[in-house]
């Protein structure tokens, strides 16, 4: 794999407080004009319920499942067989009570992988569904995103600096600058549907300065 595009320099990490991260990865901006809009039809009908958009801020939660980062239409919850073995796929947590995806915080999106489970350890296995794996998309380091799967070396890598994770091993590091590992999210089962079973093993972002 080649990793040609790095950047030199980034302004501040991600973390929790301080959620804008690092100049690239604000470059990818989370809601997009699709988004927005479905954002905005989701709101209306959700106000005479007494919902509040704010839904969408909101950290991810036992029950959520799991919708597409770019999406056509209405959200449809990502099911087991929609994760191929080797194909990343980002993605947010959506409340299917409210019908709101919770992307106003680009930390709470993750990045899904598929494995066989008996390539996991038991840490990870415990959080899996049915080999099915959710980690942060925030890479711990300065905060750029991940999407990067090395079918070489069976890493995820950040391609800012580096970075690479083993996700089979609860996302520990392989290789730094990053020396935090990368958040988990577990998930179990509804059917074929995925479904959040807890928050976040740790908080997501990167690193403070």
């Amino acid at each position: 794999m080649s990793i040609s595009s790095r950047h030199s320099s980034h302004s501040r990490p991600c973390h929790e407080s301080s959620p804008c991260a690092c100049s690239c990865a604000a470059a990818q901006a989370v809601n997009t004009p699709r988004r927005r809009l479905i954002q905005i039809a989701a709101a209306s009908l959700a106000a005479p319920l007494g919902l509040s958009a704010t839904e969408a801020w909101s950290k991810p939660s036992d029950g959520d499942r799991l919708v597409m980062e770019e999406i056509e239409g209405a959200p449809a919850p990502l099911r087991l067989t929609d994760i191929r073995p080797g194909k990343p796929v980002l993605a947010f947590p959506f409340d299917a009570s409210s019908k709101s995806v919770r992307d106003g915080s680009r930390l709470n999106k993750v990045v899904l992988m598929r494995f066989n489970e008996s390539e996991l350890d038991a840490e990870t296995r415990a959080r899996s569904a049915g080999g099915v794996l959710a980690f942060s998309a925030i890479c711990t380091h300065q905060g750029c995103d991940l999407k990067t799967w090395s079918s070489k070396a069976q890493l995820l890598v950040c391609f800012c600096h580096s970075s690479k994770f083993n996700l089979r091993e609860a996302g520990k590091v392989a290789a730094g600058p990053a020396y935090r590992p990368l958040p988990m999210l577990p998930l179990k089962l509804d059917g074929e549907q995925l479904v959040i079973a807890g928050g976040f093993t740790a908080p997501p972002g990167g690193q403070l300065a």
